[in-house]
């Protein structure tokens, strides 16, 4: 298994490629404005791009609509600027020919009400919550973006928010400040490339523990609803060993933090690059979530750092985290946890094929049927047997 997992990885790698557009983004940073009288956004989003040939125009992605929401484009700015033209779910910017290599930032200012994407709505405790939920392309609802996963860019977030709320998002903290008017703001960045998938803010009341470092130097805190604080930290203070677990087993931990966040998102459990976010019913104060902790830290690997080239092969990251989950729990249960893991995805995949006739790698514009059993169990499967193949050849 160690030996064949590095070879794995690197195919994963290889299979990243950029989409085939004439930019490729570098960077993002985003400056936002939210606030408690409405649901609007304010955004001033800087991105920067290398042309990947000679151009004199560039396309990005934004939902834009005229039913109440939406984004809405104010004003573009850069050098050799020309105009942009806006259609519904995106925009192009005209300037003045570039050489293929040239690098162009963008400044585009936006506000609206996001119809997906950025999560506004009220947890359990009716508290009022703004949680990022961009898989699989639904970053464009509130992000002028490349929603695509072949397109990596490092990222920052620059939130102005009402000062009761604490913000979470990608990479590292680098400023909180008290602001008139009853506003805060807060400032994450993230140097690492990533996916717009898992780019994410979360904002929220939260009771907030550190619960440790990995490696003397890779921090890792729980983000709880206060109202649920001591059976959160109890439930999320696992992660810190199961980070340490698989950042043992795989590899270096791309990422200088891990918050486990609780949240609003529409899944059980989004494997935001950094800042994992779970379901809100996910803190119990049971420890319920061992195996949903692990396959989203997994994920942190397959899927964010190492990211495929289109969502067709999502087996790979899926199967990964579905896999490698069942490794860790026969690290501590034994094998036989392992074999009666593996003989429940067999079933699961054997009932599935059943009614779904559908390839593992799939082509469907409707990701939402990637969730199933040929991207989880079927992919779990497709490494035991390379892992068993491996280990009968040494």
């Amino acid at each position: 298994m160690n030996k064949v997992l590095p070879l794995l990885f690197c195919f994963l790698l290889t299979i990243s490629a950029f989409a085939q557009r004439n930019i490729d983004v570098l960077h993002y940073k985003f400056n936002i404005e939210l606030n408690d009288n409405n649901d609007s956004i304010y955004g001033i989003a800087e991105i920067t791009v290398k042309f990947t040939q000679q151009a004199s125009s560039a396309e990005f992605d934004l939902f834009q609509s005229k039913d109440g929401k939406g984004m809405q484009i104010s004003k573009v700015d850069g050098a050799g600027i020309k105009g942009f033209v806006i259609g519904k779910d995106g925009f192009q910017i005209h300037f003045a020919p570039v050489a293929k290599d040239s690098v162009k930032t963008f400044t585009v200012f936006y506000q609206g009400i996001p119809a997906n994407g950025l999560i506004i709505s009220r947890n359990k405790y009716g508290k009022r919550t703004f949680f990022g939920d961009n898989w699989p392309n639904r970053a464009h609802h509130w992000l002028p973006c490349v929603d695509d996963p072949a397109d990596k860019a490092s990222v920052e977030f620059l939130i102005t928010a009402p000062v009761q709320y604490q913000v979470v998002a990608n990479g590292v903290l680098i400023e909180e400040t008290n602001l008139p008017a009853g506003k805060k703001l807060t400032h994450w960045k993230e140097d690492v490339p990533l996916p717009t998938k898992v780019m994410v803010i979360g904002v929220a009341e939260f009771a907030v523990q550190n619960t440790g470092t990995i490696n003397d130097c890779i921090t890792v805190s729980s983000w709880v609803f206060p109202e649920n604080k001591k059976e959160g930290f109890y439930d999320y203070e696992i992660a810190k060993d199961v980070l340490a677990w698989h950042n043992n087993y795989i590899g270096p931990y791309a990422y200088k933090k891990l918050a486990n966040v609780q949240s609003k998102t529409m899944f059980g459990g989004m494997e935001n690059a950094g800042a994992i976010f779970y379901y809100e019913g996910s803190v119990t104060g049971n420890r319920t979530v061992h195996d949903l902790i692990s396959h989203e830290i997994v994920h942190q690997w397959f899927g964010n750092h190492a990211t495929e080239k289109n969502f067709a092969h999502l087996w790979l990251s899926e199967g990964f985290a579905t896999y490698l989950t069942h490794v860790y729990i026969e690290s501590i249960y034994g094998t036989d946890s392992l074999n009666k893991r593996m003989a429940d995805d067999r079933t699961t995949v054997l009932d599935f094929v059943k009614n779904m006739k559908r390839p593992v790698v799939d082509s469907t514009s409707d990701y939402m049927k990637l969730l199933s059993p040929n991207s989880y169990q079927k992919g779990s499967w497709v490494l035991h047997m390379l892992r068993r193949l491996a280990a009968a050849t040494v």
